[in-house]
């Protein structure tokens, strides 16, 4: 009892957390800043804008419901001077043509940074890698400062490669395909068209490239959304090439003690029957037997792509779930990749060249620019997911997917108890 009376008296660690403006940064470090808060002695905070704040209050307060708190504390999001309409503060709220104006309120949030850093003095900050100024304002005030990666290490290592020896400006064309170098693992081939557009040409990400980097090797360290099992021997080269020190804490979303629902913004009624109504349609298929559809939070189709999605859906004959904007081998299912956005293509090698637990949708030409068109059409959306879906090489994805699924459980509990 005693000692228990003499831990509520002491100072707790205050941990700021910073996310970039994007769902896919904000969502993972609140799940990570929940994940401090069960920790004795810990008072994270969730240092963000107000229209972002809304999408993690709900995961706010159910962490708080059960007796782990978390902080919230705002800044203001420079509308004015970015263009952007009052309570547009987020990547998947703009246009491709938009999102640079998010990018100007990345450097345009620097001074608040560090008013509020000064101000606050954190015992520690873990911010998002955009924010690579608050390197230098952590070491001014002797505090450490982490950086934080929503992205895996596998992509990470084929973005940090492909810096350094440039083999993609010397191909003939962008649909011709080239080896990534230096990779550990399995020969790794892409093509230009496939590549974030900062490989491609000059945009705000070749600029900030170095300044991003630098400040991460000055870091204290980095956490990272994955874990070790899953991309070992890429995180090994991680570690030895692109940071002092790194821990991987993944996948964070299995945090959530009442599962995912609300994440992102909450659930309105309308989507809490929606949701329950889902719940009993799946309750009534054999496991395994349905496909469930989901782009995340900034992927955008045409309505054409759409229509072709849809139909080439129905014509697998396979019973399906498609979420519609309202990833996978956490829960134990192969994937079918169509994902287009800045490093998905990388993922798709790992998940399906690497691990082997999903298909190709489209051996056609792809690319990573909304401006480039493509269509996929119904016959390869159909073709993949009865390849996903039925007997023999799906059969074995769907084996091996389980197997991983066990081994994300595994490393999850042991989190929870270290």
């Amino acid at each position: 009892m005693a000692l228990a009376r003499e831990e509520e008296r002491a100072p707790k660690l205050r941990i700021f957390f910073m996310p970039f403006f994007a769902s896919g940064h904000i969502i993972p470090m609140t799940d990570l800043a929940c994940l401090f808060a069960k920790r004795p002695g810990v008072e994270p905070t969730m240092v963000t804008t107000p229209a972002n704040a809304a999408l993690i209050l709900p995961t706010l307060d159910r962490s708080a419901s059960f007796g782990h708190p978390v902080q919230l504390l705002l800044y203001s999001f420079p509308s004015a001077a970015t263009n952007l309409p009052s309570g547009i503060e987020n990547l998947a709220s703009v246009s491709s043509d938009e999102s640079w104006k998010i990018y100007k309120a990345v450097d345009l949030s620097r001074d608040a940074h560090e008013r509020i850093i000064r101000e606050h003095t954190p015992d520690a900050i873990i911010s998002d890698i955009p924010f690579w100024w608050t390197t230098a304002i952590a070491k001014d005030l002797g505090i450490p400062r982490i950086t934080f990666h929503a992205v895996g290490v596998f992509p990470q290592c084929i973005m940090n490669n492909l810096v350094k020896n440039r083999v993609h400006d010397h191909v003939p064309t962008d649909s011709h395909p080239f080896t990534i170098p230096d990779l550990p693992g399995p020969c790794i081939n892409m093509v230009k068209s496939e590549l974030p557009e900062f490989l491609k040409q000059r945009d705000h990400l070749t600029s900030a490239w170095d300044d991003l980097k630098k400040s991460q090797l000055e870091s204290y360290g980095v956490v990272v959304n994955t874990f070790y099992e899953l991309e070992h021997e890429y995180c090994d080269l991680f570690r030895e090439v692109d940071c002092r020190r790194a821990w991987f804490v993944g996948p964070v979303a299995l945090c959530d003690e009442q599962g995912n629902a609300g994440r992102g913004g909450g659930e309105s009624e309308a989507a809490r029957g929606n949701r329950e109504r889902c719940m009993r349609w799946l309750g009534g298929k054999e496991a395994g037997s349905v496909l469930f559809v989901c782009f995340g939070s900034w992927c955008y189709f045409e309505d054409e792509q759409l229509r072709e999605m849809a139909l080439g859906l129905e014509a697998s004959g396979m019973e399906f779930l498609w979420v519609v904007r309202g990833d996978g081998l956490g829960y134990g299912k192969p994937i079918a990749d169509g994902r287009v956005v800045f490093e998905q293509f990388m993922n798709e090698r790992l998940v399906v060249e690497v691990h082997k637990v999903g298909v190709r949708v489209w051996n056609g030409f792809r690319s990573s620019s909304e401006k480039e068109k493509v269509v996929v059409p119904v016959e390869a959306i159909e073709n993949a997911v009865r390849k996903l879906m039925e007997g023999g090489e799906g059969e074995e994805m769907r084996k091996r997917a389980a197997e991983w699924a066990e081994i994300t459980e595994a490393v999850w509990r042991r989190w929870l108890v270290a």
